[in-house]
């Protein structure tokens, strides 16, 4: 028996919650990984800094009748993937940290960047066939990252599930640069990724946008699957006194039945995520965000999936939880318009 009210401690499991994953309708995957960070490093250990913080939780939502009842479940850091984060990582720092003149001399730096794509590739391959498995198991499965290269393997499984997918893509930055320094799955290629070679994706819509180079700019533009909220534009509408809540509808509406969102937490204001790798001025309140979700229940559209990613603990502060307290909580939130989308769950009246 759960007691709602009472203390949550995660010692019993995210949110702590008792539950195993053969019981639970949403298991989360943590993926500690930041190979190809190219700024500041630290997001593979996010997902533990979200387990940890997650005991700070308090499950009654003005929105949503007890979502935890569904079954919540974040499954033991893989060791294999933790291995391949270690051994990546060292070689890609080298390359992060040399010019092009090195690498287009130095044939170790050359053979070191084969070896980070295979080991992309590899982690790609880990994360898709467990999110197969869980989707034939007609569970939700979630990736927590990580960096934003982690769920690309995820959005391959849930598109071959579901055809048509349209994919709402929360973030600062475009991520959507051809292998980014030579890394074919760079943190900063996960959405040029997606839309090139998982055909099936019908949509991409963009929110938050607000660092990005040309050649991302002429890609998105170019692209008549993609629309992109940029960051300026949406500031400029509402200075001019236009309702947010527009702007809400607007994006819902340019999306697909089935829906996916993949949430780098830098998109929100950096006041919310200060430490994760790459922040940008600007961007989304959370409130902002939650009336986007809002909406998306609203429409009768269905998320049947997610992701969240770039959350990054304090390295100088370990008792400061601020950018994991926001984080685990946008994840339930995401979990619980998911559910009640899918009929999973009651909204409250």
């Amino acid at each position: 028996m759960i007691d709602p009210n009472a203390k949550a401690t995660s010692k019993d499991g995210i949110y702590g919650l008792p539950f195993k994953e053969h019981n639970a309708q949403v298991v989360y995957l943590p993926i500690p990984w930041d190979v190809t960070t190219s700024y500041q490093a630290g997001t593979s250990k996010g997902p533990a800094a979200i387990l940890k913080a997650s005991e700070q939780i308090d499950f009654f939502d003005l929105d949503f009748v007890d979502a935890f009842q569904a079954g919540f479940f974040m499954k033991k850091e893989s060791a294999k993937i933790k291995k391949l984060n270690t051994t990546g990582r060292l070689l890609a720092k080298k390359i992060i940290d040399a010019d092009d003149e090195s690498m287009k001399k130095n044939k170790l730096l050359q053979k070191n960047l084969a070896k980070v794509n295979l080991i992309s590739e590899e982690l790609n391959r880990e994360v898709y066939l467990e999110t197969k498995n869980l989707l034939n198991q007609n569970k939700i499965a979630v990736v927590v990252g990580g960096d934003h290269s982690t769920p690309y393997g995820a959005i391959k499984a849930y598109a071959e599930k579901y055809p048509k997918l349209g994919i709402l893509h929360f973030d600062a930055h475009s991520d959507t640069r051809e292998a980014y320094m030579g890394f074919a799955h760079s943190h900063a290629s996960i959405m040029y990724n997606v839309v090139e070679t998982i055909t099936s994706i019908s949509k991409l819509v963009q929110v938050g946008i607000r660092d990005f180079c040309e050649q991302e700019y002429e890609f998105t533009k170019n692209n008549k699957k993609i629309d992109v909220y940029f960051d300026q534009d949406i500031a400029r509408r509402k200075l001019n006194g236009e309702a947010f809540q527009k702007i809400a509808k607007e994006i819902i509406n340019k999306l697909p039945e089935h829906i996916y969102i993949s949430f780098d937490i830098d998109g929100l204001d950096p006041r919310f995520c200060p430490n994760t790798g790459t922040p940008v001025p600007g961007g989304l309140d959370y409130q902002e965000v939650m009336l986007i979700l809002h909406e998306l229940v609203a429409s009768g559209k269905k998320l049947v999936g997610f992701d969240l990613v770039e959350v990054a603990p304090n390295p100088k502060d370990k008792g400061n939880e601020w950018d994991a307290n926001v984080g685990m909580r946008l994840l339930y939130k995401m979990t619980s318009v998911s559910l009640a989308s899918l009929g999973l769950i009651k909204k409250r009246k």
